[in-house]
């Protein structure tokens, strides 16, 4: 299974779109099954339903966190280049997709402050691109994580 195969399964079993990303590379980062989605659970929905950043987006800034990630907050060199990476996979997103805000993903005129999701009905899925995002997301990521192996 592709890891774009995976993402959007994972959303399609009713994981949030940034644990369906998060999801697709959990074997990478190496960490328990359990903790890596109650980590990612608080993204869905552009930021717990706030509509803000794609939760696609910021499941794969976890991604890029737990295999690139700097933990010496003095080592300047190693956050720009995280912050690179960062960059370059959010301009990467909304080049594909035209933005990387949840909202305009979902062509809403305005955030929403509900915060009980919709039912994943048949009818969700016909309306919502969040399963091709999160497949696109997953793709774009795994593009990338082969580039900074590279580098």
């Amino acid at each position: 299974m592709t890891r774009y195969e995976k993402a959007v399964t994972l959303f399609k079993e009713g994981y949030n779109c940034a644990q369906a990303v998060v999801g697709a590379f959990e074997e990478e980062i190496g960490v328990e099954h359990n903790l890596l989605m109650s980590m990612a659970s608080s993204f869905g929905g552009g930021m717990g339903r706030l509509r803000e950043v794609c939760g696609t987006v910021t499941g794969a800034f976890i991604v890029l966190g737990a295999m690139f990630g700097y933990n010496d907050p003095k080592a300047t060199t190693d956050k720009a280049d995280h912050y690179k990476h960062i960059q370059e996979f959010a301009n990467r997103f909304k080049a594909e997709n035209g933005s990387y805000i949840c909202r305009e993903l979902l062509g809403l005129e305005e955030k929403t402050s509900h915060h009980v999701p919709e039912a994943r009905t048949e009818q969700y899925y016909k309306k919502r691109p969040c399963a091709e995002l999160c497949g696109v997301a997953a793709q774009i990521l795994e593009e990338l994580i082969l580039e900074i192996k590279s580098e």
